[in-house]
């Protein structure tokens, strides 16, 4: 894998080894970021199933200011950090071990606010719909704020939402990405389905 645009353009970025991570590939992150746009003006941004850092890390390359990285695998953190490390990134990123969902609270204790999240949970473990609520009950994104979502193809993201309106949705082989931007302020009323 490597940083395919920004200041770190063509640095390699380490993958966590094994088969319990799935990184996303150079093709469909070039894509992702086509789809958001190129470039950011500063900016946080949230990795929450960070795996290696590959997107978070290619969001800091391209113009993001800060990044918040977190994952429950032991090997994944290891890699994160050296990641980190090795392309000078350490003033500008966290790292975490931690449960999305107890990590999402955590963030919401301390005020945190992130103008892009990544959410990329294991295949039919997590609902992204459970995340979604979550970071909307804790008003963890920004107004025009972008949320980008991966997820196996055929488990549908289907929601009802006044505050979250849907970018894009693409299909790669067996990969569907869904992109999602914060278009109004989080309410009682803001309601997201399940996933079917």
């Amino acid at each position: 894998m490597r940083v395919i645009a920004g200041e770190l353009k063509g640095k390699q970025i380490q993958a966590v080894a094994g088969d319990h991570t799935r990184p996303t590939t150079d093709k469909i992150k070039e894509s992702i970021f086509n789809i958001m746009g190129q470039f950011f003006d500063g900016g946080q941004v949230l990795d929450l199933f960070a795996g290696s850092g590959n997107l978070g890390i290619e969001a800091l390359s391209r113009g993001m200011d800060r990044g918040i990285f977190i994952d429950m695998n032991f090997h994944a953190i290891k890699v994160i950090k050296g990641n980190i490390a090795n392309l000078k990134l350490c003033d500008r990123a966290e790292v975490y071990r931690n449960d999305a969902f107890k990590a999402l609270k955590v963030l919401a204790k301390k005020e945190q606010k992130f103008d892009l999240i990544f959410l990329d949970p294991p295949y039919g473990k997590i609902a992204i719909t459970a995340l979604l609520e979550e970071i909307l009950k804790h008003d963890l994104l920004t107004e025009g704020g972008m949320i980008m979502c991966e997820y196996g193809k055929g488990m549908a993201v289907q929601f009802e939402c006044t505050v979250l309106k849907e970018i894009r949705r693409e299909v790669y082989g067996t990969i569907e990405i869904l992109i999602l931007e914060k278009v109004g302020e989080s309410d009682e009323n803001s309601h997201l389905s399940r996933v079917i």
